[in-house]
């Protein structure tokens, strides 16, 4: 049986909601960040060496990343569901979109969020607006554009079906759900409409409501 190794306020939601909507059985090992650092406890390097999660163990199995987690269990127990047929067009769109979410779209997600702390940091008062000019900078020629054009993008590639890689839900939906969720929590889903109406259509989902009740509620990008 899989047991996901599940850090609270993490990815690993997200593979809890892939194996409820395979209906999978599995078990929880809950993990608590420390309140002070926000950083996940050494117990999680004993499973694996990064001590991050989402883990997954599966017999002698470790399996860390969330898309290789995700494509490792599509692959061996999802029996053709939540993936396209192999040479279709819509297979093209699931490995881009499977991949894009935490290469392309997370990390100026992840840079927002760690440069709009920068001038609330202990600091010499003195290098307060130093600091703030700088952070502000970094957000207003970098992350922000970026972010605009990423969201822009996967606005557009919802337009057809509402779904990222074809007319119903794949793995690709699950990776990309948590930038979703990012992006529109963030004020990035202002102007696209269809990542706003993807965020609802999973968060509508029971499979969804059944992997948050199980894992916990869960702060974006914390």
């Amino acid at each position: 049986m899989i047991t996901v190794h599940h850090l609270n306020n993490s990815r690993s939601q997200r593979i809890l909601w892939l194996l409820e909507e395979l209906a999978l059985p599995y078990e929880i090992k809950r993990y608590e960040r420390n309140r002070q650092t926000n950083l996940a406890p050494p117990e999680l390097r004993a499973v694996h060496p990064l001590g991050k999660s989402p883990v997954i163990t599966d017999g002698d199995l470790t399996i860390a990343e969330t898309g290789a987690i995700v494509e490792y269990v599509l692959e061996t127990y999802g029996a053709g569901r939540m993936v396209p047929p192999v040479g279709s067009p819509e297979r093209l769109r699931y490995r881009y979109w499977l991949h894009a979410a935490e290469g392309s779209v997370m990390p100026p997600l992840v840079m927002k969020l760690v440069v709009s702390r920068v001038p609330k940091a202990p600091m010499p008062f003195f290098a307060k607006p130093i600091a703030r000019g700088i952070a502000e900078r970094i957000q207003s020629g970098f992350t922000d554009p970026n972010i605009a054009r990423l969201v822009a993008h996967m606005d557009a590639a919802l337009a057809e079906t509402g779904w990222f890689a074809g007319p119903e839900l794949t793995g690709a939906d699950i990776m990309m759900s948590f930038p979703a969720e990012a992006a529109v929590a963030r004020g990035g889903g202002a102007s696209a409409s269809n990542v706003v109406a993807f965020v609802a259509r999973i968060h509508a989902r029971p499979a969804w409501q059944q992997a948050l009740a199980k894992g916990g509620p869960y702060e974006l990008l914390r």
